[in-house]
């Protein structure tokens, strides 16, 4: 098995067409079926269905296909890493993050590794927590930052700072900081919230605020973009929950009330896949001892 089979391979299982897969290829087609055929000798399963129409993935090709593409977005990995430490430089990191990440904690922690390890290169992607297990898992990030995430189990992660929450309500809503008892006071008011698809440990945390407050809470729009959200209750179309970082360096002309005695807290927290260590360990020694000043 080479990598020209492999990437061979993964042609074909996009065009399901030995023809069009082999044109693309410039090779002729009885070529690339003797290819297919050796890889799967080698293997000892069969890929592809074959009749005189259709080209299909068998149980086992979708298998393969899925573990093919990681593996050749490893190995372009370890090529571009292998050349950067041949030019002296330090690599690539791949991080994503949360909207409330980039407001508080994450400027310093790049601020500090650009200081430490000089000419590291940071690519940033924002995201939500769901889509960071996916590609943290699938090494197409290195880092992960997110807001109370349900970590998966083959992931680390280690909490960097906790923050209270605030409600963000309306410039003109009866309820302000000098009037406001307690959580209850918005039994009866619409919510917005984020997608329980793409967080749902971080929905469930919002939700049990209102559900210790004696009520479960009305959400009639879903949205993960915190500057959305923002916008959404400054035209007046509900409430919503946010860290209270999320605020650092916006004027929005809404207002918010912390909420410093409930329980929950926005745990802002870094995930990585342990396999990403040996890669890069003066960069995770120093994020596993990073502390918030």
């Amino acid at each position: 098995m080479n990598i020209q089979q492999l990437e061979n391979v993964l042609l074909l299982s996009e065009k399901l067409n030995f023809t069009r897969a082999a044109e693309e290829l410039n090779i002729v087609q009885p070529a690339l079926s003797r290819q297919i055929k050796q890889l799967e000798d080698q293997i000892g399963a069969v890929l592809f269905k074959r009749n005189k129409r259709n080209v299909e993935l068998t149980a086992a090709g979708y298998y393969f296909i899925a573990e093919a593409k990681k593996l050749l977005i490893q190995l372009e990995r370890v090529k571009k890493q292998t050349v950067q430490i041949h030019n002296g430089q330090a690599g690539e990191i791949k991080i994503g993050f949360t909207h409330s990440i980039m407001q508080t904690i994450l400027p310093e922690i790049l601020k500090t590794v650009h200081q430490r390890i000089p000419g590291i290169k940071a690519v940033l992607r924002e995201m939500n927590n769901r889509d960071q297990y996916l590609a943290l898992q699938q090494n197409e990030l290195d880092i992960g930052f997110a807001t109370n995430p349900m970590v998966p189990f083959n992931l680390k992660s280690k909490v960097l700072h906790i923050d209270n929450f605030v409600i963000l309500l309306p410039e003109n809503h009866p309820i302000n900081q000098d009037n406001y008892s307690d959580f209850s006071v918005f039994s009866n008011e619409e919510f917005i919230f984020p997608s329980v698809a793409d967080g749902p440990n971080y929905v469930h945390i919002l939700e049990s605020i209102c559900i210790d407050a004696g009520f479960v809470p009305k959400i009639i729009h879903e949205t993960d973009s915190a500057s959305t959200s923002f916008r959404l209750v400054e035209a007046g179309l509900g409430i919503s929950l946010e860290p209270i970082s999320s605020l650092y360096g916006h004027e929005f002309p809404i207002q918010n009330i912390e909420l410093k005695n409930i329980k929950q807290k926005a745990k802002l927290t870094m995930m990585w896949n342990p396999e990403r260590e040996k890669d890069y360990p003066l960069l995770f020694e120093l994020l596993r001892n990073w502390k918030v000043e």
